[in-house]
Formats: C-alpha cells, sequence, structure tokens
C-alpha cells in the first residue's frame, strides 16, 4: 500500500509542477535560456534538477536530442489526442500522430554524461573552456551515460567548435 502511496504522490507532484511552470520551463529552454537561468525566472519553486528534467523530455518530444542515432533524414512524430464521445455519450481520448518533417539535417554526438562518470576533474577542466551560458547549458541537463545527438544549433556549433579547439591544443 505504502507504495502505491509513493507513486500517487509523485504523479501528483509531477502534475502540479507541470501546471505550475512547465509550460514556462519550455518557453524558456526553446528560447535559449540554460536551467539554472530558468530557475531565477519562475514564481514557483522548482528544483534545477526538476526544471533539467522537464527541459530534457521537451527537447527529446521536440527533437532536439534523439537518444538514437538520428536517420539521414529525420522526421518526428507528434502525439496528440483528441477528445471523443462513445455510444452512450461516454468519453475517450483517441491518439493521433502526424508526421512531421525536422527541418535539422546535422547532429553532434553528446556523451557529456559518459565523460562526467568517467573522470569528472577532466571534464570539468574542459568545460572551463566554455562561456558561462554554455557551460551551464550542459551542467543543466540530465545527460545520460551514453551517446545521445543534439540539434547543431547556435550554441551547440560553439560548444564543439571550442572544445575541439581545446583538445587541438592541449
Amino acid at each position: 500500500m505504502e507504495n502505491k502511496n509513493k507513486f500517487f504522490n509523485q504523479a501528483l507532484s509531477n502534475f502540479i509542477h507541470d501546471v505550475a511552470s512547465g509550460s514556462a520551463i519550455r518557453h524558456l529552454a526553446d528560447s535559449g535560456y540554460t536551467v539554472k537561468q530558468i530557475a531565477k525566472e519562475l514564481s514557483y519553486p522548482t528544483s534545477e534538477e526538476q526544471i533539467g528534467k522537464i527541459v530534457w523530455a521537451h527537447f527529446v518530444e521536440k527533437g532536439v536530442i534523439f537518444l538514437e542515432k538520428p536517420p539521414a533524414e529525420p522526421v518526428l512524430e507528434k502525439i496528440t489526442y483528441e477528445k471523443e464521445y462513445g455510444k452512450y455519450g461516454r468519453t475517450y481520448f483517441r491518439q493521433k500522430k502526424e508526421v512531421i518533417e525536422n527541418p535539422c539535417k546535422k547532429y553532434f554526438p553528446c556523451d557529456f554524461g559518459r565523460c562526467r562518470y568517467q573522470n569528472a576533474d577532466e571534464f570539468f577542466m574542459q568545460l572551463e573552456k566554455l562561456w558561462k551560458s554554455d557551460r551551464e547549458y550542459i551542467l543543466g541537463l540530465p545527460w545520460p551515460l551514453q551517446t545521445v545527438w543534439h540539434v547543431a544549433d547556435e550554441r551547440m556549433e560553439r560548444i564543439f567548435e571550442m572544445l575541439e579547439l581545446s583538445n587541438n591544443q592541449g
């Protein structure tokens, strides 16, 4: 019984956080804010860890981050639910999948989670070479211990250029 209560309480907590600040977090993440910057902007108290998880899930859903190597022509699926009524007025939701072509064709393979886990000191030394906001961006997300692919936006182009430049000099 206690396990069910934990599950319910966690689900309720996630729901409350999403209602209170989820859309604001996703909007600020889309606007280029780091997790630390988002935490400063929110009026509802949300931990940076929770914000990082929300941003990560949003980026995965949106196609900014792929957990597996993206196909040569990345296509995204947007899943929505439509409310419908059955024979006797019973309400149900029908899942609707919409295929969206991803305009970005270039992705960077990212091993930040693995690098941090294997050699934290070296990882943080490498990050010191980045701009403060880029370093905050990397540290704010919950990178897994596997390679993921991040869209080659302006920020990631700069991060990889600076990391490559420092690796070539060292």
